[in-house]
């Protein structure tokens, strides 16, 4: 899949990576697929990375994920959100925010409906990346299709600024730091 090269069958709207641009990349286009994670895929087209969200992979011949509207199946546990958390990734590296060490911190608080509000602290690799909110959407995106969750809010934050030592040892073995 690495590699491929796929002419795109209808136009879509990408984000340029790192700047967090918007484009659209036009039907008959030829891209290559640099990255596929957790569902959105990472393709370089005329020496330039975008990002195709997973809602609109079809473009590039990739089926697209449907959710079911599955109904709460009771608490909300912080191991349930940590796995959310997982499937989503920085499009320039193959290593998901968790292990990444972008996640400072969560919070779950019951509404008095039975579903919960999520709030998601973390930071960026770097302060001026621009695709910081396209990974903050991402992020309020997967926790809010939860059937538990009725809110969902990432706070980008600084402090303490993100290093590498911040990675987790399967990151590190991932990206041959160690």
């Amino acid at each position: 899949m690495y590699g491929e090269e796929i002419i795109l069958k209808r136009d879509c709207e990408a984000v340029l990576i790192p700047a967090g641009t918007k484009i659209t990349l036009n039907a008959g286009e030829a891209v290559t697929i640099t990255q596929a994670l957790g569902g959105s895929y990472t393709v370089n087209i005329n020496g330039n990375l975008a990002r195709i969200d997973a809602k609109d992979v079809d473009a590039i011949g990739k089926e697209v994920v449907k959710t079911e509207n599955a109904q709460p199946t009771g608490p909300l546990a912080e191991e349930t959100v940590m796995s959310i958390l997982r499937t989503c990734f920085d499009p320039e590296i193959p290593v998901n925010i968790v292990d990444l060490g972008l996640v400072y911190d969560v919070q779950i608080t019951p509404l008095p409906e039975g579903t919960n509000r999520v709030e998601v602290k973390m930071t960026l690799t770097a302060p001026g990346c621009g695709m910081g909110p396209v990974l903050q959407q991402d992020v309020e995106n997967k926790l809010a299709a939860l059937p538990e969750v009725k809110e969902a809010q990432v706070h980008l934050v600084w402090d303490p600024p993100w290093n590498r030592d911040m990675l987790s040892e399967a990151a590190k073995l991932e990206l041959g730091l160690m």
